[in-house]
Protein backbone atom coordinates (compact mmCIF):
# COMPACT_ATOMS: atom_id res chain seq x y z
CA UNK A 1 0.00 0.00 0.00
CA UNK A 2 1.46 3.32 -1.08
CA UNK A 3 1.28 6.23 1.31
CA UNK A 4 1.93 9.89 0.56
CA UNK A 5 3.44 12.03 3.28
CA UNK A 6 3.40 15.83 3.07
CA UNK A 7 5.70 18.14 4.97
CA UNK A 8 6.75 21.77 4.94
CA UNK A 9 3.59 23.47 6.12
CA UNK A 10 3.61 26.03 8.88
CA UNK A 11 2.92 29.58 9.93
CA UNK A 12 4.38 32.41 7.90
CA UNK A 13 3.78 36.11 7.43
CA UNK A 14 2.36 37.70 4.31
CA UNK A 15 4.97 37.85 1.58
CA UNK A 16 7.06 34.97 2.88
CA UNK A 17 7.66 31.60 1.24
CA UNK A 18 7.15 27.93 2.01
CA UNK A 19 8.13 24.77 0.19
CA UNK A 20 5.83 21.80 0.55
CA UNK A 21 7.10 18.28 -0.09
CA UNK A 22 5.20 15.07 -0.73
CA UNK A 23 7.03 11.75 -0.66
CA UNK A 24 5.60 8.36 -1.58
CA UNK A 25 6.44 5.47 0.70
CA UNK A 26 6.90 3.10 -2.20
CA UNK A 27 7.80 3.19 -5.85
CA UNK A 28 4.87 4.07 -8.07
CA UNK A 29 4.84 3.29 -11.77
CA UNK A 30 2.42 4.54 -14.36
CA UNK A 31 1.89 7.97 -12.81
CA UNK A 32 -0.03 10.30 -15.10
CA UNK A 33 -0.73 13.29 -12.89
CA UNK A 34 0.86 14.78 -9.78
CA UNK A 35 -1.00 17.63 -8.15
CA UNK A 36 -1.52 19.81 -5.11
CA UNK A 37 -4.96 20.72 -3.79
CA UNK A 38 -6.00 22.88 -0.87
CA UNK A 39 -9.04 23.04 1.33
CA UNK A 40 -10.30 25.67 3.74
CA UNK A 41 -12.66 24.73 6.59
CA UNK A 42 -16.19 24.17 5.31
CA UNK A 43 -15.18 24.54 1.68
CA UNK A 44 -14.47 22.15 -1.17
CA UNK A 45 -11.02 20.93 -2.04
CA UNK A 46 -9.63 22.99 -4.91
CA UNK A 47 -6.85 22.33 -7.38
CA UNK A 48 -3.79 24.51 -6.83
CA UNK A 49 -1.29 23.09 -9.31
CA UNK A 50 -1.04 20.07 -11.58
CA UNK A 51 1.91 18.44 -13.32
CA UNK A 52 1.48 15.90 -16.08
CA UNK A 53 4.25 13.38 -16.65
CA UNK A 54 4.92 14.96 -20.04
CA UNK A 55 5.86 18.12 -18.20
CA UNK A 56 2.75 20.24 -18.74
CA UNK A 57 1.75 22.32 -15.74
CA UNK A 58 -1.49 24.03 -14.82
CA UNK A 59 -2.10 26.47 -11.99
CA UNK A 60 -5.10 28.04 -10.36
CA UNK A 61 -5.37 31.65 -11.45
CA UNK A 62 -4.94 32.82 -7.87
CA UNK A 63 -1.45 31.29 -7.58
CA UNK A 64 -0.04 31.82 -11.07
CA UNK A 65 3.36 33.48 -10.93
CA UNK A 66 3.76 32.73 -7.22
CA UNK A 67 3.61 28.93 -6.92
CA UNK A 68 5.66 26.31 -8.74
CA UNK A 69 5.03 22.58 -8.84
CA UNK A 70 7.93 20.22 -9.50
CA UNK A 71 8.94 16.62 -9.04
CA UNK A 72 11.93 14.41 -8.36
CA UNK A 73 10.90 11.02 -9.63
CA UNK A 74 14.03 9.24 -8.43
CA UNK A 75 13.02 10.20 -4.91
CA UNK A 76 9.28 9.67 -5.46
CA UNK A 77 8.85 13.25 -4.32
CA UNK A 78 6.89 16.23 -5.52
CA UNK A 79 7.17 19.82 -4.38
CA UNK A 80 5.16 23.00 -4.24
CA UNK A 81 7.23 26.15 -3.94
CA UNK A 82 5.00 28.93 -2.64
CA UNK A 83 6.28 32.49 -2.81
CA UNK A 84 4.74 35.79 -1.82
CA UNK A 85 2.16 34.05 0.33
CA UNK A 86 -1.09 35.83 1.07
CA UNK A 87 -3.65 35.31 3.86
CA UNK A 88 -6.04 33.83 1.31
CA UNK A 89 -3.52 31.03 0.65
CA UNK A 90 -4.10 29.67 4.15
CA UNK A 91 -5.54 26.17 3.96
CA UNK A 92 -4.74 22.50 4.38
CA UNK A 93 -2.70 21.42 1.37
CA UNK A 94 -3.00 17.89 -0.01
CA UNK A 95 -0.83 16.13 -2.54
CA UNK A 96 -2.35 13.83 -5.13
CA UNK A 97 -0.97 11.22 -7.51
CA UNK A 98 -3.13 9.70 -10.22
CA UNK A 99 -2.77 7.03 -12.85
CA UNK A 100 -4.75 4.44 -14.75
CA UNK A 101 -4.81 2.35 -11.55
CA UNK A 102 -6.52 5.04 -9.48
CA UNK A 103 -5.20 7.70 -7.17
CA UNK A 104 -3.52 8.40 -3.85
CA UNK A 105 -3.93 11.33 -1.48
CA UNK A 106 -1.69 12.62 1.25
CA UNK A 107 -2.98 13.37 4.73
CA UNK A 108 -2.62 17.13 4.36
CA UNK A 109 -0.36 19.81 5.80
CA UNK A 110 -1.56 23.09 7.28
CA UNK A 111 -0.42 26.39 5.84
CA UNK A 112 -1.24 29.52 7.85
CA UNK A 113 -0.46 33.02 6.63
CA UNK A 114 -0.68 35.93 9.03
CA UNK A 115 -1.37 39.43 7.76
Amino acid sequence: QVQLMESGGGLVQTGESLRLSCTASGRIVGIKIMAWYRQEPGKQRDLVARLAMGGQTDYADSVKGRFTISRELRENTMYLQMNNLKPEDAAVYFCYIGGAWGSYWGQGTQVTVSS
